[in-house]
């Protein structure tokens, strides 16, 4: 057999990975750190250094198009979630997150699963009655940030994040979950990501502060 021509060993030779790209000014970015904006006219996340993700954060920048996600956590201890209220919000796994689409003027809640984020349906009644009681709910900011609530042994805790770590969690659950509950990898993912979200999470005081 003869050896492969330069063109052919063009397609035999693995590729080293592009470098991730900030996707308003195409400068690189660090793979692991850098910050996103929900572009509220595709409803999707994109990558952005610093300085252009700081821009955005003015008003008016983009004409609103493009919505920096803030790197706050906040949880807050006084506010209760029993078994009852997770039923009322008919999610069928532990894990589900609530944001507020501006455009839509809507509430939507997700969940992670082996195919993705799943759409829950939620009546605006079922949130005010389960969630509307918090100071998070009042504080969310639309498009940008998440209610994460999971619940395990019949506790649920609830924490406001930044919604691309929501779907970080979601790639990450479709990539490890196996069989019917996810698996003992899933699990452990799941865990040390909550445990990460719990260190991060400052609390609300009783007026709602941070």
């Amino acid at each position: 057999m003869t050896a492969p021509t330069a063109g052919l060993r063009r397609f035999l030779t693995e590729r080293p990975p592009r470098p991730e790209r900030c996707e308003l000014c195409a400068v690189a970015v660090p793979e692991a750190d850098h910050r996103h904006l929900v572009d509220t006219e595709k409803r999707a996340l994109v990558c952005a250094c610093t300085p252009c993700a700081l821009l955005m954060q003015q008003p008016g920048a983009a004409a609103g198009r493009f919505r920096a996600v803030p790197a706050r956590y906040l949880t807050d201890p006084a506010h209760r979630l029993d078994e009852r209220a997770w039923q009322a919000l008919q999610i069928p796994v532990g894990v589900a997150f609530f944001f507020r689409n501006a455009a839509l003027d809507r509430l939507v809640a997700l969940y992670p699963s082996p195919a993705g984020a799943t759409e829950s349906e939620l009546e605006p009644a079922t949130w005010t009655e389960v969630l509307g009681g918090s100071p998070l709910a009042e504080l969310l900011e639309p498009d940008v940030e998440a209610l994460l609530l999971r619940r395990t042994d019949g506790h649920c805790e609830c924490h406001l994040v930044p919604i691309d770590i929501c779907y970080e969690l979601v790639g990450r659950m479709r990539l490890l979950w196996q069989g019917f509950d996810g698996g003992a990898e899933a699990r452990a993912a799941l865990d040390a990501f909550f445990a990460d979200v719990r260190r991060r999470a400052r609390p609300v005081d009783g007026a709602g502060r941070p």
